[in-house]
């Protein structure tokens, strides 16, 4: 049997150190709870933000006016799918002081002097993307929340979430500090998740044979909701899978940040929007037309060009200093390397592979999940999007009201429950059994089968017989995973954990994309080809009960 390295107390547990998870950690803190925060990976440098951003969604009433103006465009952007109103309006509401913390703190939120908003935009319409220099977010974050006493235990990613019958209890984690697994059991009153976008479910699309070459963090498995799905937690818009696009083969987010038009291979402009570089709108088409670059390809019309040769030096310049705000320093190496000049050469783009983002956790207006004391925050909350703004915001709003179970008496005994040495016993068998397959076997095969059986459009069609062979075959995989898997060391544990977990989010997804019978987004039925306008302002919910799937219908707030 594994070891357990040491057992933890804590008012509240954090489960990932991200952007939503630091900001959670951070207002717990201030609240006066004692917190610990959970990373499997440096909180310094982990989660989709790792490496900076530099646009956030957010409201600023002196530029802005009223708040219904940044609502109207927000729910035409392509944050739009997805939302309750009053989470949306509390989102905005909040918006301006977690700006202005942030800028307090030192991260540069007025990189022109003022508040600046560019990108994500469509001409001569109001603008709700803040331009900000995110650079160093992560590391300011981090030593925010060490000045508040938060403890943070790196390289500990959690297996299992833990409840009783009242609510959760904390967390069974992993230390994965050396080459031997050890356990480490948490004991909380209240827990927030923020494991961020779920990666790896369908097949790379730029490069099917590297896994890891993502848009987003590869380690992003959405591990929380997959832990929270077994719990009985609510899951809500499950089958909205998302579709991401950027440089074709170099798999990168920051589409906003280039300063140039998409253009056919004759010139011609893709959109509608402009013909030549604006850098304070960019090009839209990309959030409009999503499909425009699988369209192109497959229709033999392209393929799509990001053209940055009509802008100025100036803006070409500033360009490349918002790459370096982005985070996208990998990108503007490798095109100093080989040469590659956006303002001479076009470079091709496209869209990735179907993803998990704020597809996930039902929460309440305070982050709250159906299960007491479970929160959620960022990317796997499932009923409000928003990108890193609504990741920093409903963290900070989370952890406010995780702070409050401070007065509540610590939970009974947690690694003694059933459930947890239940789960210790099966992943010590992982790393006791020898001559096993690999994860990444396991993830390849997981990977085929939702790229055959539940993948999105654009030209991918769903149906009632092949959701039902895909649960199926998920079932199937599940039980060789179960006898033949075999890890050797605990970085292999976690990377096993971790197609666990997207092993439960697949089918998750499939029972919801068997449940919506019609046509709507990149949710396409060959047997439901109509859009149902009665199911126009209707949320899709699925959880389990004693180990059996249920779905709900839910009118969406407003």
């Amino acid at each position: 049997m594994i070891p357990i390295k040491e057992r933890l107390e804590s008012d509240v547990l954090i489960v990932g150190g991200g952007i939503a998870g630091l900001m959670a950690a951070i207002a717990a803190a201030d609240k006066g709870a004692s917190v610990t925060l959970l990373d499997k990976a440096n909180t310094k440098r982990s989660g989709a933000g790792a490496t900076g951003n530099d646009h956030f969604l957010c409201y600023i009433p002196e530029k802005h006016g009223t708040i219904n103006v940044v609502y109207e465009e927000f729910m035409d952007s392509q944050n739009a799918t997805s939302n309750d109103t009053p989470l949306v309006m509390r989102f905005l509401e909040t918006s301006p002081t977690i700006v202005n913390m942030w800028n307090d703190w030192g991260i540069n939120m007025k990189p022109t002097g003022d508040f600046h908003f560019e990108g994500h935009a469509y001409p001569g319409r109001p603008k709700i993307f803040l331009k900000y220099d995110g650079h160093n977010q992560k590391k300011v974050l981090t030593e925010q929340a060490k000045k508040r006493g938060v403890r943070i235990v790196n390289h500990s990613p959690v297996l299992e979430l833990l409840r009783d019958d009242n609510g959760i209890t904390g967390a069974l984690a992993l230390d994965i500090s050396s080459d031997e697994p050890a356990y480490r059991i948490v004991k909380a009153k209240a827990v927030v998740v923020a494991t961020g976008y779920v990666s790896r479910l369908f097949t790379t699309d730029p490069t099917p044979s590297q896994m890891f070459n993502t848009n987003m963090c590869p380690s992003g498995t959405g591990d929380s909701i997959a832990q929270a799905w077994r719990l009985g937690a609510h899951l809500v818009n499950m089958e909205k899978t998302y579709r991401h696009a950027g440089p074709r083969f170099l798999a990168r987010c920051g589409k906003a940040t280039w300063i140039g038009v998409y253009r056919y291979p004759n010139g011609k402009p893709i959109g509608p929007f402009i013909t030549k570089p604006n850098v304070e709108t960019g090009d839209m088409t990309s959030d409009i037309w999503a499909s425009a670059f699988t369209d192109l390809k497959l229709n033999g019309t392209g393929p799509a060009y990001m053209d940055c040769s009509g802008a100025s030096p100036e803006d070409l310049e500033h360009m490349r200093w918002a790459m370096r705000c982005e985070g996208l320093t990998a990108l503007l190496d490798y095109m100093d390397k080989e040469g590659i000049d956006p303002g001479r050469h076009a470079v091709e783009f496209g869209q990735y592979e179907a993803n998990l983002c704020t597809n996930g956790i039902e929460i309440d207006i305070n982050g709250e999940s159906n299960i007491r004391g479970l929160f959620a925050a960022g990317d796997m909350m499932g009923n409000i999007s928003g990108d890193i703004g609504a990741a920093a915001v409903y963290g900070w709003i989370a952890g406010h009201h995780a702070g409050d179970y401070k007065t509540l008496g610590q939970p009974a005994d947690v690694d003694g429950a059933p459930f947890c040495q239940e789960r210790m016993a099966f992943f010590s068998g992982l790393y006791e059994r020898s001559g096993g397959a690999s994860w990444q076997e396991a993830n390849f095969a997981l990977q085929q089968i939702m790229t055959e059986y539940a993948d999105c459009g654009p030209h991918r069609l769903r149906s009632d017989t092949l959701l039902t062979a895909g649960i199926k075959y998920i079932g199937d995989l599940r039980k060789k995973i179960n006898k033949e898997m075999s890890v050797s060391d605990a970085h292999e544990l976690m990377r096993a954990a971790e197609v666990l977990n997207l092993l439960d989010l697949g089918e998750a997804l499939m029972i919801a994309a068997r449940e919506r019978k019609e046509s709507r987004g990149r949710h396409l039925r060959a047997d439901f080809t109509f859009t149902n306008p009665l199911l126009r302002d209707k949320f899709l919910r699925v959880w389990q009960e004693d180990g059996t799937p249920r779905t709900a219908w839910r009118d969406r707030l407003k």
